[in-house]
């Protein structure tokens, strides 16, 4: 209760679960690959997708989940797409599975900081994920390789596989009778792993927004000023770990010690340096707590503390202080250990 947590998901299999839940209530699932994309000539309303088998797929309403290629809201519509390079640098990764190594599932994961970019390690209970996203100015493809191979362990089960993005968003998000979701709407990278997170934001929005009389430009822009929102927050939250590292090591942290950052961030940045002070917008995905964590841990003291302060005696604080670390005590007392939770409660079968 009241104690803030996320999963651990292997991706793949959460997409398949979702497919087979989906079908089961009706959904039709039809594979093939769009070759033509058809639009009214009037409205610029797309009408239906042709497929390479011949078929065509005719909709009132589309949503776009083509990744970067972005085949419906890019390709087609023509929404621009807002590059946040500068921002945040890195704009590579490359990923490999591992071997569970032991017995002891770790129950967190660990983000570590690399010459041009950080390394992840996410435990499962049959595998580890690894990764490095990173700065092609500052490290190559197979520099990039040989850096994630010598810090990785247990035997690995696939081929290093890199991926490139540019991290960043789309203006209009919905355009016309469609919807982009996932990577095809934008994305930043996952430091903080919101991929998942925005994909539901958006398809809980777009319920809200339902077009059931038509589509209407009212909605559209409520819905795309909704997620600009969402993603700018999300953005400057990264782009705070990157920012304001006391590392001059390499050119990489050089860079981005040094950067420029969006207005909104440096007055988050200012606020808190000056008065201890942080707020959260109304349905701001990272609550006060993550943004201090960040802050203090990279070296940001306050000048001045909260006026509150003075307004409790020094025993006063000390009792309220201790009765926070008493609560926290005793929750983590009751709690068992991640691998026997996981033993009892949600135990992988695998075939």
């Amino acid at each position: 209760s009241g104690m803030n947590y996320a999963f651990h998901i292997d991706a793949s299999q959460y997409a398949r679960f979702l497919r087979t839940l989906s079908e089961k209530h009706g959904i039709q699932r039809i594979e093939g690959q769009v070759t033509t994309v058809h639009t009214d000539p009037d409205s610029g309303n797309i009408t239906s997708l042709e497929l390479q088998s011949g078929q065509t797929i005719a909709g009132d309403f589309f949503i776009d989940c083509s990744g970067f290629y972005g085949l419906l809201i890019d390709k087609t519509l023509g929404s621009a797409y807002e590059d946040w390079s500068h921002w945040l640098p890195c704009n590579r990764a490359i990923a490999v599975q591992t071997e569970s190594i032991g017995d002891t599932i770790l129950p967190y994961t660990r983000s570590i900081a690399r010459d041009a970019g950080w390394q992840w390690r996410i435990p499962l209970q049959h595998r580890i994920g690894n990764g490095l996203v990173y700065c092609s100015r500052y490290m190559s493809d197979d520099e990039a390789e040989q850096c994630l191979r010598k810090n990785i362990e247990g035997n690995t089960l696939t081929e290093p596989r890199t991926l490139r993005f540019i991290p960043g968003q789309r203006r209009e998000v919905w355009k016309k009778n469609c919807i982009a979701l996932g990577l095809a709407s934008g994305f930043i990278e996952p430091l903080e792993s919101t991929s998942i997170h925005l994909i539901q934001r958006g398809i809980i929005r777009f319920m809200q927004l339902f077009p059931s009389a038509g589509v209407s430009q009212t909605d559209i822009d409520e819905f795309n000023q909704q997620t600009i929102f969402d993603m700018e927050n999300i953005r400057d939250f990264i782009v705070l770990h990157y920012h304001i590292t006391n590392r001059e090591d390499t050119p990489f942290w050089r860079h981005c010690r040094s950067m420029n950052i969006p207005d909104s961030l440096q007055h988050r940045i200012d606020l808190f340096r000056q008065s201890g002070r942080v707020f959260k917008l109304q349905d701001e995905l990272f609550a006060e707590n993550s943004w201090i964590q960040v802050m203090i841990g990279q070296g940001i003291i306050p000048q001045y503390y909260h006026p509150v302060v003075d307004v409790m005696a020094d025993d006063e604080l000390d009792k309220f202080l201790a009765e926070i670390q008493q609560y926290v005590d005793n929750t983590v007392a009751q709690l068992p250990q991640h691998h026997d939770y996981i033993a009892q409660y949600c135990q992988t079968q695998l075939s």
